[in-house]
């Protein structure tokens, strides 16, 4: 799950991927439209240079991964909770508004050919990371055409906006919701001792608004301290509730349709187990399996699943269904919620992926990802690719 906070309220996807860092609300009647009451955060202190450096440096190691022959991988099960504050890559454009003026309602936006999750790269000429670059600019022109640069579908393109003037302050507007940061909590999947590399959660983290996957421009790992759980019921997904810190404990490089992916500066504590090998797609089977997972701040536990189903041609992510058949999992929590994703599934003595998803309507089930996919993703997640939404 990604949450967009916002002034009292939350609205969510059901992705288990990310926990609410305060108290957790559940509105069902809540859309997009939710993102109206959210203010802009700064982002904690990212040292791009030492970022940059270590990627350039550290990079090889993971893309190692893809030439070694799958049995000689050796990973550490991980099962601990992280914290990720990123910002995106540009500036994401959630959604377009009206904006109301002396002739009445207009969009400057919609007239200039944008559209929701396009990113705004440039305004005349000039790179945008924030949504105050972009408010900056608005305001600035005083109604003047501003020329931006665009990315659509991976392509870039030119659009010509002209704010308008709102009533009654008189502030330009471009009739545009947008965000730059996100926030949350998931599960790391795996831990490589050889360089600190770590992949988790399984899937990527998306915009609540659109379903599109964020742009990641730099983000940090951090810890986190486990509050409380919210049981799952039949419709209505539980949470695993957690604040996270405000150091940084590393850095991200990706984020993937298979997971977000990174270095951590010192291996985390609580790994659960030593190094295990990874199973390919054609090694996993029906039957018993198990999880780690972290629900309290004693560090990950152990508990009963089953694979009911494996679809070795499902794409990257929903590869198997699971049961979680654990007693004492399902009394604690119903089943999978939202804050699980990520957990390792061991099979016979191997990793052989992640939780990813819950199903809503029967939180005992949900999905996995093979750790085949993941590990496939890394090179191609390298240097690619909040719950902050603003109005511009």
């Amino acid at each position: 799950m990604f949450i967009i906070k916002c002034s009292g309220f939350e609205a969510e996807i059901y992705e288990t991927a990310w926990m609410e860092i305060t108290m957790y609300t559940w509105n069902k009647a809540i859309k997009s439209i939710a993102a109206v009451t959210c203010a802009a955060a700064v982002l904690v202190g990212l040292n791009s240079t030492k970022i940059n450096a270590a990627v350039n440096t550290e990079v090889d190691t993971l893309r190692e991964i893809k030439a070694e022959q799958k049995e000689n991988i050796m990973l550490i099960p991980g099962g601990v909770p992280f914290g990720i504050r990123f910002q995106t890559k540009g500036v994401l454009i959630v959604a377009l508004s009206d904006v109301i003026t002396d002739e009445g309602k207009i969009s400057p936006a919609t007239d200039a050919g944008i559209q929701p999750n396009d990113v705004i790269v440039t305004i005349d000429g000039q790179q945008v990371s924030s949504v105050d670059d972009v408010n900056k600019a608005i305001q600035e022109s005083n109604g003047s055409e501003l020329k931006l640069t665009i990315l659509r579908d991976g392509e870039q393109i030119q659009v010509t906006l002209t704010p308008a003037a709102s009533k009654p302050n008189g502030n330009f507007r471009a009739g545009m919701w947008i965000k730059d940061s996100a926030t949350g909590i998931g599960t790391m999947t795996f831990f490589d001792p050889r360089d600190n590399s770590f992949g988790g959660l399984g899937h990527g983290v998306c915009d609540v608004d659109t379903g599109e996957l964020l742009p990641l421009l730099k983000g940090i790992v951090t810890e986190v301290r486990i509050n409380g759980i919210k049981r799952g019921l039949r419709g209505v997904p539980g949470v695993i509730k957690g604040q996270i810190s405000s150091d940084a404990r590393g850095f991200l490089t990706s984020n993937h349709e298979t997971g977000v992916y990174g270095f951590l500066d010192a291996p985390p504590t609580g790994l659960p187990e030593g190094a295990l090998p990874i199973a390919t797609r054609n090694e996993v089977v029906e039957g018993p399996a198990y999880i780690w997972t972290t629900l309290c701040n004693e560090g990950p536990k152990r508990y009963e699943i089953n694979i009911a189903r494996v679809n070795r041609d499902s794409g990257l992510v929903k590869n198997f269904v699971i049961q979680i058949t654990d007693p004492a999992l399902l009394e604690r929590t119903g089943g999978i919620v939202q804050g699980m994703s990520g957990s390792p599934i061991i099979q016979d003595g191997r990793i052989i992926g992640a939780v990813t998803h819950v199903m809503v309507n029967d939180p005992t089930s949900g999905y996995g990802i093979f750790i085949e996919n993941m590990l496939d993703s890394i090179p191609k997640a390298l240097p690619h690719n909040s719950n902050i939404n603003n109005v511009a």
